[in-house]
């Protein structure tokens, strides 16, 4: 029987003091009825008296001073010993019952394919993202970032014209108008060409002018695009699953509030946040 395990600390403490407030009161109650029966009135006055009446002296009887002795070195013993914080609790059983979940889970999924991570990360995404972005990702009318244009040429020229705020890196946010909108056309050109992952752009012709216009954008970036070392966004992951889960990773303040950071929140694990990565790319792309 679980509730009789004596390898328990728990049930070892317990059953042990049942077992001693039973004994106990067994050896009061028969004292007590063996002091009835041969008992009589009477005991030593104190020396004080008031108007004759007089009061009877009323010691601590031994035996309670013993056990509140007893009772005082138990709850030490109890609390530095008997029952120490590394024991047993209901939270830790929890904590470790999720932490074997996810393992089984990062296992289960550790070679999942990109169809499954998009169906996984669609899930994940109605639930705890589009509340914010909206059940289609269009970010309810610009109250959130517009998710079905993220990882495309269109987004990079956005960012170039409008800046982009809340993420949080040392060289801070990006400004907008650091270029004019044909400049701005031909560095989308060239980094959605030549740095990001999705190596293709729409405007081939303007991707040599973009290379040229491209000194504006590696003051932060670097020349080869990838941050300087995490100073800036890494753009050569810029297309892929692996920058929106950068993002969940730093978590982001927008128009209508912060993004929680989700790695380590323990809200999804890395095998979700992978998902919801390719799910999100999946959006731009069509798929």
């Amino acid at each position: 029987m679980k509730w009789f395990n004596l390898e328990d600390n728990v049930n070892s403490l317990t059953i042990l003091g049942a077992i001693a407030i039973i004994v106990l009161t067994l050896v009061v109650v028969g004292r007590l009825f063996k002091l009835m029966k041969v008992k009589k009135e009477g005991g030593e006055l104190s020396e004080h008296n008031w108007d004759g009446i007089g009061e009877y002296k009323n010691p601590l009887p031994f035996g309670w001073a013993v056990v509140f002795v007893l009772t005082i070195i138990w709850a030490i013993w109890y609390f530095l010993a008997g029952y120490p914080l590394n024991s047993y609790s209901q939270i830790g059983e929890y904590n470790e019952e999720v932490k074997a979940y996810n393992d089984n889970f990062q296992s289960k999924f550790a070679n999942a394919s990109s169809e499954e991570l998009r169906a996984m990360g669609e899930q994940v995404f109605l639930l705890q993202c589009a509340s914010c972005h909206g059940i289609t990702a269009d970010g309810i009318n610009g109250k959130a970032a517009d998710l079905n244009m993220w990882g495309t040429e269109k987004a990079i020229y956005d960012v170039i014209i409008n800046g982009s705020k809340g993420l949080d890196y040392p060289l801070g946010e990006m400004p907008s108008g650091l270029a004019e909108a044909a400049d701005a056309k031909a560095i989308a050109a060239f980094v959605a060409k030549e740095i990001s992952a999705i190596k293709k752009t729409s405007n081939e012709n303007l991707v040599e002018v973009g290379r040229e216009a491209w000194a504006t954008c590696a003051a932060c970036h670097g020349n080869d695009g990838k941050g300087m070392d995490g100073q800036a966004p890494d753009l050569t992951i810029y297309g892929s699953s692996a920058f929106v889960v950068d993002v969940l990773n730093r978590g982001k303040v927008g128009n209508i509030g912060h993004m929680p950071k989700f790695t380590g929140s323990g809200i999804i694990n890395p095998t979700q946040e992978k998902a919801v990565g390719e799910y999100v790319i999946s959006l731009s792309k069509g798929e």
